[in-house]
């Protein structure tokens, strides 16, 4: 979310426009017709709906430095799908610019440009997401995360995460699912109580 702009406008003469509003009026479709399994067929369209905003935008912006422009470099793609694929592995800059045939200072200052950190920090960020996502929606032990994520220890992974994300692992796994529960509590309907619960609702 923090690599997407406040408002993407994908011109209605672009070449991906077309793709784009039948996504959309696919969607609308469902929303609209309430058929067997649109709940299901809603969900995979809005992802597709996304991914055609994505790719009409990225088509015709000038992206700043960030996720969404490194990702769109050709040359450094190779690198980042090292990266992306095996994040625990333990890369030196001289690995990463082989994968993507340049010498190591062309590979460093074009990954800085494109990605406006360096690759080292950028696959350390890449690592920190992994970890959110895990403590947020798993539970494997910090322990063994940080054995998965490349960290020569558990006080070692809990240092960096702390620094990236300004608190530790654990903490962090508590408040975001206590804010989740929460949010999920207040979504849930109250269900009437006492001598009015039990009543019938009268014909007249």
């Amino acid at each position: 979310m923090r690599a997407l702009p406040p408002v993407g406008h994908v011109r209605a003469s672009a070449a991906a426009a077309t793709n784009l509003r039948r996504s959309l009026d696919r969607l609308v479709d469902e929303v609209t017709g309430n058929r067997i399994g649109s709940a299901f067929a809603i969900r995979q369209y809005g992802q597709l709906l996304l991914l055609e905003v994505l790719r009409a935008y990225v088509d015709q912006a000038e992206l700043p430095p960030g996720w969404l422009r490194v990702l769109t470099d050709e040359r450094l793609r190779p690198a980042l799908n090292l990266m992306h694929a095996e994040p625990g592995k333990p890369w030196r800059l001289e690995e990463l610019a082989r994968a993507a045939a340049m010498s190591r200072t062309s590979f460093a200052e074009r990954f800085r440009t494109m990605a406006g950190v360096p690759p080292l920090t950028y696959l350390n960020r890449w690592r920190m997401l992994l970890a959110q996502r895990a403590l947020r929606d798993g539970d494997a032990r910090v322990g063994s995360l940080a054995v998965e994520l490349g960290y020569a220890s558990e006080s070692a992974f809990s240092t960096a995460f702390k620094r990236e994300v300004g608190e530790s692992p654990l903490r962090y796994r508590h408040r975001v699912r206590d804010e989740l529960s929460a949010r999920a509590e207040a979504g849930r309907p109250r269900r009437a109580s006492g001598r009015a619960g039990r009543e019938r609702p009268r014909p007249w």
